[in-house]
């Protein structure tokens, strides 16, 4: 073995990744609004931060993994050093990042007008077999991240592990990172200001022209009634939107539900629209005082199923009599417009319950950087976070843009992406002033790849 080929370029995927930043705007957005040195040697903010972002989607789980793309320079130039990234993050206070979220929405809104253009059209969410035409889904959720060090900002969590707590929004259509709090391992789970917070900064993300119909769904975290209150008031004349939330189950609850006449119950709807006697739905809506007390109109809707052994330990009196497990979801869906059957306890069930590939974007988050935060500086985590989002809408962007009739890509997460695309080999020649990347032919994906970075080089530029 030698180690003394000059010519050949790993991770030549990185090419897709940086194409479609660059033709997004997002990268002369962000070089536009982060302050630049003076002087000779000084880089662009914004090209070190989609660089990080880059290097965050081939794998790197810590700065000094800008290393690299110095093995990629004969293709993107010299890359920054790691103590140059250091002092971007480290220069990332809150009017910055505020800067930087009205750029990443400006190459958002972009990116949602390439979208629609597509044959296919705009990514409208299917839920129980319905279209939801019209509607942004955004779901909310907490995690946690484990420090295995002392860091600043590492907390006990409430599993009685050590590390952060972040808050984070995500868009269910196109699954992009919209928002993310960086927050204090010991930070409560239903904090209302900082729901309040993250779920305006993810609307401040989405694109003027789809703010009208807006579908918010979080977990029982989200029950408090400040936050609830905060949904109901978002309501305008201009714009509708509608929520799901979990419930916690209390006595009161219990005793409407024990109240249920056995009719009462129907069959719950699977993702695919179809009945299923396996689980069972009914509205809870006027036998339980307690929601009136917390919204007018607020709907409970119950939902029963079999407890598995994971579950007896902690069943309730009820639950042990009726031989079921309950779950309680409130909403304020009356009826959506255009969604035929959306008024039965049924659809809204199901579409709760669809809120749970929230946890896909967790874990693909984690994967993508978030596993683990780098840094004893709790102000160069928070930008390796925000680098972090940035990486999973970049890498959200290439599959939407180029990769969207590819069925084994399309919705491919981040280990199967770098598998296939990101981590392919080529070689890099030269010949008459032009630069040619080649990879293998007989690679199964080799289409694909050169299908997106076709699409992606034919998109407009920005301006």
């Amino acid at each position: 073995m030698t180690a003394t080929d000059k010519n050949l370029v790993g991770h030549a995927g990185a090419v897709l990744l940086r194409k479609c930043a660059d033709k997004a705007g997002l990268t002369s957005g962000l070089n536009t609004v982060i302050p630049r040195g003076e002087g000779p040697g000084w880089w662009d903010r914004g090209t070190v931060l989609t660089s990080l972002a880059v290097s965050i989607a081939l794998g790197a789980t810590s700065v000094s993994d800008i290393d690299l793309l110095a093995h990629q320079a004969s293709v993107f130039g010299d890359p920054p050093s790691d103590s140059t990234v250091r002092r971007c993050l480290t220069g990332l206070d809150p009017v910055t990042l505020g800067k930087i979220g009205k750029a990443r929405a400006k190459a958002r809104r972009r990116v949602w007008e390439l979208i629609a253009g597509r044959p296919c059209g705009f990514s409208w969410l299917l839920v129980a077999d319905k279209l939801l035409h019209g509607w942004i889904v955004i779901d909310l959720d907490a995690s946690l991240i484990t420090a295995h060090s002392d860091k600043q900002g590492a907390a006990v969590t409430f599993k009685k592990g050590f590390g952060f707590h972040p808050l984070g929004a995500w868009c269910a259509n196109t699954a992009e990172s919209l928002s993310m709090l960086l927050r204090e391992g010991n930070a409560g789970s239903n904090t209302t200001s900082d729901h309040i917070r993250v779920l305006a900064d993810a609307i401040d993300q989405i694109p003027a022209k789809y703010r009208r119909k807006i579908l918010v769904r979080v977990d029982g975290a989200g029950a408090t009634h400040d936050f609830i209150e905060h949904l109901h008031e978002m309501n305008t004349a201009f714009r509708t939107v509608r929520f799901t939330v979990g419930w916690t189950i209390t006595a009161a609850d219990e005793t409407a539900i024990a109240a249920l006449p056995v009719d009462a119950w129907t069959d719950s709807l699977r993702q695919d629209g179809e009945a299923t006697a396996t689980a069972g739905v009914a509205e809870l809506t006027g036998l339980d005082a307690r929601a009136e007390k917390w919204l007018p109109g607020l709907r409970l809707i119950a939902r029963r199923t079999r407890p598995a052994a994971r579950h007896q330990k902690n069943l309730t009196a009820l639950e042990r009599a009726t031989g079921w497990r309950y779950a309680v979801v409130a909403t304020n869906i009356t009826r959506m417009w255009g969604i035929t059957g959306s008024h039965h306890p049924q659809w809204p069930d199901a579409l709760h319950r669809s809120h749970a590939t929230v946890e896909d974007r967790v874990r693909t988050n984690k994967a993508m950087g978030l596993r683990n935060l780098p840094s004893k500086s709790w102000t160069v985590n928070r930008g390796w976070v925000l680098a972090a989002n940035i990486a999973a809408d970049i890498t959200a962007w290439t599959r939407l843009l180029g990769l969207h009739d590819q069925s084994d890509l399309a919705h491919a997460e981040p280990e199967t992406l770098r598998y296939r695309l990101l981590h392919l080999p080529a070689t890099l020649s030269s010949h008459a002033r032009q630069r040619t990347l080649k990879i293998a032919e007989t690679w199964p994906w080799s289409d694909a790849f050169i299908l997106c970075w076709q699409r992606l080089t034919a998109l407009p530029a920005p301006t």
